[in-house]
């Protein structure tokens, strides 16, 4: 019986420690472990064949508290290759992407891209691999333990694919490289296990670490990309200071371009014997570089350059502050696409600021905030839009307007989410990216309630606890693996306010948002108002009645379960009325004046509740004058 206590006893406080233990955890959520990878390659590139041989060491450290008898490399060029998982995926998706459709499916073999491995050794050993479509599987040669750092050493040959999809060489533009997903690259493990997720022509996910890259290529060729190059003056090309002396080193016809990036989950470049190489250093002390080919669209690219220093100079302010020295703007791909410290657009377009902002945009939210990209795309793509739409409107107001106003932070993305919420073929936002039935369903759900949940989330506890929490946010989940709670947490923290509920039903269903005035009758001195709530999806209402006199008058309903309201957001008086609780379809408040002095009454005049029938929004006095 003593040892049946004890052992009780014992497993209790274990059981305590581990309940206390979470806790702390849940406390201290940004402590989170992440996985650590040191990249060491040296690439020697042939642009004759287009392809290149490799050598790459990394240092990987396991900071997991699993033990770990297997790891995965991602190996995205194979995906150029026709039977690929891309390939049949666009041939078979209903709406298949227009740069795509059949064109993998018609590759010749010097025009496929691949990666090939020669050898991989742990430690100085041997282990055995198989390559299954874009994924490399690899058996250890000895389990990794908890907080060991092991050394992988490949060596490899990859073939650079006509440009199809982001990477790719002679792309539209005549550009001749666009080296993005171009390396054997470590697949990440976290506390969900690992993500070898085949390429199929979605999102990313990557693990942190230093990079320490070497380029040989044509001595003509200009590289632009991740990371700081380390000798300036042996490569010239604008990379110099003014005044310094440039000895370029070429051997064999070739110049080696030396890179390093630090704390980065990817590592990108692109290189042209046509580009020209502007740069702009900010006050800051931060550089913007601009690559592009020689008289395609220079005006544009010029006009850009101011732009843009102003778009990170905001971004800085409202929603984080960059933390790398540079960042470079680089002529490539088949349209827009962010990587660490850089990113590759199409230059030949009207205006390059949109997507320049949009891209940049996400080095905060892809490139240091690091959510799983494949499984949450909306984390990334629909904050980036948000934010981008942002500093645009403020740079289209030449710095005037310091915020955009309330009536317009939530209608930039209202129109694509509205249309494809009432299209039927709607997914709730936690689908995984490649797992869409429709592209046109993902585009609209990642890039557009993406960012509805953000703007909309300003209507629910407030722009000004809204904009405290994106610097929060930013500061505390920089250079980690964030998911839909931990943002929604930050939110909850700054706030005050419980948001559970938010995510529950805006990024798990797909239920709708649809409040109404049901009826609005005069009683003597005062008008009584009833509120119907049409859609599933419960919110907190806002309700503006103005008077013929020109005032207006906030009346306010919190949801119960959000346990606390918002500040007032205007100077207008406002009424805070009973919590309404999520179960019950109506909601009667009472106005302290008679009908006939009210002009009108709208639900959320704002704009930013994601309502999605507006006609049943409004009562005038001019209807009830019509009814008579």
């Amino acid at each position: 019986m003593r040892t049946r206590l004890l052992s009780f006893v014992v497993l209790f406080s274990l059981s305590t420690s581990l309940v206390f233990a979470q806790g702390k955890a849940t406390r201290k959520d940004s402590e989170r472990w992440q996985q650590h990878a040191n990249y060491f390659m040296e690439i020697d590139m042939d642009v004759n064949t287009n392809r290149f041989q490799g050598t790459q060491k990394i240092k990987y450290t396991n900071n997991s508290p699993d033990v770990l008898d297997q790891v995965f490399y991602h190996l995205y060029f194979n995906a150029f290759q026709p039977g690929s998982m891309m390939d049949v995926r666009s041939r078979t998706i209903e709406d298949p992407d227009r740069r795509v459709r059949d064109r993998i499916s018609k590759l010749s073999e010097d025009e496929i891209g691949y990666q090939k491995i020669f050898s991989l050794k742990q430690d100085g050993k041997d282990v055995k691999y198989e390559v299954e479509g874009t994924v490399l599987e690899v058996e250890l040669a000895k389990p990794i333990q908890p907080g060991q750092t092991v050394t992988f050493d490949m060596t490899f040959e990859g073939q650079v694919p006509v440009q199809i999809r982001r990477s790719g060489r002679d792309n539209a533009e005549g550009v001749r490289y666009t080296m993005t997903q171009w390396f054997p690259k470590l697949a990440e493990y976290d506390y969900q296990g690992w993500h070898a997720d085949e390429y199929i022509g979605r999102e990313f996910y990557g693990i942190w670490g230093d990079y320490d890259v070497k380029i040989s290529i044509d001595k003509d060729y200009v590289i632009g990309g991740t990371g700081y190059l380390q000798n300036p003056l042996e490569i010239g090309h604008g990379y110099e200071d003014a005044g310094q002396t440039v000895k370029k080193k070429v051997k064999d016809g070739k110049l080696t371009w030396h890179f390093k990036a630090p704390n980065v989950h990817d590592f990108a470049w692109a290189a042209d014997p046509d580009y020209v190489h502007d740069k702009l250093t900010m006050d800051n002390g931060m550089v913007l570089h601009f690559f592009h080919q020689k008289g395609q669209n220079e005006k544009n690219w010029k006009e850009l350059m101011p732009l843009a220093e102003q778009a990170f100079e905001y971004a800085n302010e409202h929603f984080g502050q960059y933390p790398y020295k540079q960042f470079s703007v680089i002529q490539g791909g088949d349209g827009g696409m962010e990587y660490p410290m850089s990113t590759m657009i199409t230059g030949m377009r009207g205006s390059l600021l949109g997507v320049t902002i949009h891209e940049a945009m996400h080095d905060w939210y892809h490139g240091v905030l690091g959510n799983n990209e494949a499984l949450t795309p909306w984390m990334d793509e629909g904050f980036t839009s948000y934010a981008s739409a942002r500093i645009s409107r403020h740079i289209r107001a030449n710095g005037k307007e310091e915020e955009p106003t309330i009536e317009n932070l939530g209608m930039a993305a209202n129109g694509g989410y509205l249309r494809i919420a009432m299209s039927g073929v709607e997914e709730p936002l936690s689908t995984h990216g490649d797992h869409y039935n429709l592209n046109g369903a993902y585009s609209a759900a990642s890039y557009s309630k993406g960012s509805v949940w953000m703007s909309q989330l300003g209507y629910v506890i407030g722009e000004e606890a809204l904009d405290k929490g994106l610097l929060e946010y930013f500061d505390t989940w920089k250079f980690k693996h964030p998911n839909p709670n931990d943002v929604l947490r930050v939110f909850e923290r700054v706030s005050g306010l419980e948001l559970d509920w938010y995510n529950e039903y805006f990024v798990y269903t797909t239920k709708k948002i649809d409040y109404g005035i049901q009826n609005v009758v005069g009683e003597g001195n005062s008008t009584k108002v009833t509120l119907e709530k049409v859609g599933l999806m419960p919110m907190p209402t806002d309700v503006v009645v103005t008077y013929k006199d020109g005032t207006k008058e906030v009346h306010y309903m919190a949801l119960r379960m959000m346990r606390g309201e918002k500040p007032a957001e205007t100077n207008d008086p406002r009424v805070v009325h009973p919590d309404w609780p999520w179960t019950h379809p109506t909601y009667e408040f009472s106005i302290n004046k008679p009908v006939s002095e009210i002009a009108s009454i709208e639900i959320d005049p704002s704009k930013r509740m994601a309502d999605v029938n507006r006609e049943n929004n409004a009562w005038t006095a001019e209807a009830l004058d019509n009814k008579k």
